[in-house]
């Protein structure tokens, strides 16, 4: 980060100077301001944002439940379940990339921010089930127990006192799924086409010319890429420490 932050401060002839100097002779913030000129760059945080955020909530939604049901319910193929659950982390979206493209154009969403969500939320999906499963596995049974015999539904015990529990486990989650999302890179460059429509990942390509990088323009855009990122973590990094006992003690 520090050489980027430095590189990002150069001018283009200080860059491909040679000999090279770590710190640069005349400090260019302008670099900072010129990039969002140079590409769509609010286009591409924008769509970025909607993507992670959207993948987000769309694993969260499936995941929460599907982990509920592993940890708390005994049916038949649950072990083999559990163990496909893990196989699935195995394939990597490149390996399935001819196969996603035909389906996605079968669909008809190609390049489209929708058609990345749910791809995106295909391949998290089992690794937040995962984390999630193993954070509902350790809360006590008789929490909810007691719920029930206070007269709490099914429904009730696990929103008032499972989820207060569980905000670390959600929380971790929900920052891994948001920066796998946020990072991607070969679906989205398979898949999209219109300048518009590009994430960050994809959109900051631009830089990489034909015969040449323009360094401080991608060191530049790509340190603008972690603040969202920065800010996330930032936002709820106290769940992890504050949410470890909430609930877990009835009064």
């Amino acid at each position: 980060y520090l050489v980027m932050l430095i590189t990002s401060l150069k001018d283009r002839t200080e860059v491909y100077s040679i000999p090279p100097s770590f710190f640069p002779h005349k400090w260019v913030l302008s670099n900072f301001i010129d990039i969002w000129s140079e590409v769509p760059l609010f286009d591409y945080l924008l769509n970025s944002l909607f993507i992670a955020i959207g993948t987000m909530l769309l694993v969260l939604i499936c995941a929460i439940p599907a982990a509920y049901a592993l940890a708390r319910m005994k049916f038949i193929g649950k072990s083999l379940y559990t163990y496909i659950i893990i196989i699935t982390q195995m394939f990597s979206p490149i390996v399935l990339l001819v196969g996603l493209y035909r389906e996605i154009q079968w669909f008809g969403l190609m390049d489209s921010i929708l058609g990345l969500i749910l791809i995106n939320t295909a391949f998290s999906q089992a690794f937040a089930v995962w984390i999630l499963y193993g954070y509902f596995s350790t809360i006590p049974y008789e929490l909810e127990q007691s719920a029930w015999i206070d007269g709490c539904t099914r429904w009730q015990a696990l929103w008032k006192i499972v989820f207060p529990i569980a905000v670390p486990g959600i929380v971790t989650a929900v920052i891994f799924v948001f920066i796998q999302a946020w990072n991607e890179f070969v679906v989205a460059l398979t898949l999209i086409s219109t300048e518009t429509n590009k994430p960050l990942t994809v959109g900051i390509h631009a830089f990489f010319g034909k015969y040449d990088v323009q360094w401080q323009y991608l060191f530049a855009t790509s340190l603008v890429a972690t603040i969202p990122v920065v800010i996330l973590f930032l936002s709820i990094e106290r769940y992890l420490v504050s949410g470890l006992t909430a609930g877990s003690v009835k009064n």
